[in-house]
């Protein structure tokens, strides 16, 4: 699949230190789509998979510039396309 302003992916939080939060998968609509080469581009700092994300916490909204991609790892402050549910 290729990543598309609108639409709905799952965000991994960091989780915080104290462990008061865990790591775990929110909400969040990709904003901004970043080119691989060219005018503009982060291929250098990642790939073509990198985006911009509204994300939706209980707590209210956050919004990451520079996201990266990571569907195997999950290691916070990646994106991944939501699991299939039957």
């Amino acid at each position: 699949m290729k990543p598309s302003v609108g639409r709905v992916v799952h965000y991994v939080s960091y989780g915080t230190p104290g462990g008061e939060y865990a790591s775990e998968c929110r909400a969040a609509i990709i904003t901004r789509v970043y080119p691989s080469e060219g005018e503009g581009s982060l291929a250098n700092f990642s790939g073509p998979e990198t985006v911009s994300l509204a994300v939706l916490n209980p707590e209210g909204l956050f919004f990451n510039q520079v996201c990266r991609h990571s569907e195997g790892a999950r290691t916070g402050g990646t994106w991944h396309w939501p699991e299939r549910t039957d």
